[in-house]
């Protein structure tokens, strides 16, 4: 299962990222998605996963949950935009955390790009970066992986340039 994911766009989809949105089985945005970036993300790709971020508006807190969680290739994922930092999760995620035993926490917000085991609770935090132009953020990024009997594999880091160029042609780098 190939996925795809990204975080912060703050109403601004990078013509980039169609590509990797149409060759993913599953795409997970983790939240602050801003003004029309959810029906751009339902035009390119099939299988969506999103949550409202902190500037999302009424109208995707609407239509978007604020958490999911959901099962990928046999991982179990929570997918929610403010989870707090590695391993001093707020309460809520620590709640969510507890009760559903995820596999992977996939999170935004902060704007930084980590990747890392929290053997605390037994889990791979995800955080994306900041796919969209506003942040303080130098390098816009998101990520790609495959998820195989359960375990995340071959995860990239895919650059699409330096915040504020809207013209930035994607590159891959391994992570």
């Amino acid at each position: 299962m190939k996925v795809f994911i990204l975080s912060d766009t703050h109403g601004w989809l990078d013509p980039a990222i169609i590509r990797y949105l149409q060759q993913a089985d599953t795409v997970w945005h983790a939240g602050d998605l801003g003004p029309q970036v959810w029906p751009q993300l339902q035009q390119h790709s099939h299988n969506l996963h999103a949550v409202y971020g902190n500037i999302d508006d009424h109208q995707t807190r609407e239509e978007l949950p604020e958490y999911d969680i959901f099962e990928a290739g046999g991982l179990r994922v929570l997918l929610i935009h403010i989870a707090g930092s590695l391993p001093r999760y707020n309460r809520q995620v620590l709640k969510l955390i507890n009760r559903h035993r995820p596999g992977m926490l996939v999170c935004g917000h902060s704007h930084i790009l980590k990747v890392a085991p929290d053997k605390t609770h037994n889990l791979l935090y995800v955080n994306p970066g900041a796919a969209g132009n506003q942040g303080f953020h130098k390098v816009r990024t998101c990520l790609q992986l495959e998820i195989s009997r359960g375990k995340p594999r071959q995860m990239q880091v895919i650059e699409l340039g330096k915040r504020g160029r809207n013209k930035a042609a994607a590159t891959l780098s391994d992570s």
